[in-house]
């Protein structure tokens, strides 16, 4: 039986010579051309490039939502290059929390059922307790009966951070996370990001075209073409 852990566990993140070519025989396309990367456990890290550099793509591969065409990933030490989808779906149990610049929340859900339900189908304990003691902690306590179409765009988006965050993960995955916000609210939204990931402890990397929001991480990488240029 194949160990599918890695020896180097101290990473949070481990890419190796990543790609992914997406399309066709005839006509590949290269989206990621040889990503090296490594993120310490506990280390924010904003992850910069403009449209089509390949951001979004890399963290779909890490977070185990894509699977890479070449290269090894591996996640708080378990290689995930060689696993099945369900394995993979297994392993992003407890482990990686995601948000998302669409809110993705289920229309017919309230707020408590969006945070519960997803736990509740992983298998962990008590999930609609841990739903409303999650929406409390963003501030939306008052609100867990509430439909997302009740909500504020702001609220969504609390929502969903309480739904990446209620399982308690070691890694969170922010795309954009404020791109379908006003100022204000994004900033807001921000904060709590930054709050929820502190009190857990994990380790944040998160997708932005915000400069300001990058300097509040501990690093920035930058990609082009596919590539991590700098950081």
């Amino acid at each position: 039986m194949t160990n599918n852990y890695n020896s180097n566990a101290d990473m949070a993140i481990r890419a190796q010579n990543v790609t992914l070519t997406l399309g066709t025989a005839e006509a590949p396309v290269d989206i990621l051309r040889g990503v090296d990367l490594d993120i310490q456990h506990g280390e924010s890290v904003a992850l910069l490039g403009p449209s089509g550099s390949g951001k979004s793509s890399l963290m779909a591969v890490l977070a185990g939502l894509e699977r890479a065409s070449g290269g090894s990933v591996s996640v708080d030490g378990l290689a995930l290059t060689d696993l099945d989808e369900d394995a993979l779906a297994t392993a992003r149990r407890g482990r990686i929390g995601i948000v998302l610049q669409a809110f993705h929340l289920l229309p017919t859900m309230t707020a408590q059922e969006n945070v519960a339900v997803p736990m509740e189908l992983a298998g962990i304990d008590d999930p609609f307790s841990k739903a409303s003691t999650e929406l409390e902690a963003v501030g939306l306590g008052h609100r867990i009966g509430h439909y997302p179409g009740q909500l504020s765009g702001g609220e969504q988006q609390r929502v969903a951070i309480a739904r990446a965050m209620a399982a308690s993960p070691k890694i969170i995955f922010a795309d954009e996370p404020t791109g379908n916000l006003d100022g204000a609210t994004g900033q807001a939204i921000i904060d709590l990001l930054f709050e929820r990931r502190k009190a857990l402890g994990a380790t944040l990397l998160i997708i932005t075209h915000d400069p300001e929001l990058a300097e509040r991480c501990d690093r920035v990488i930058r990609m082009e073409d596919g590539k991590v240029v700098e950081g």
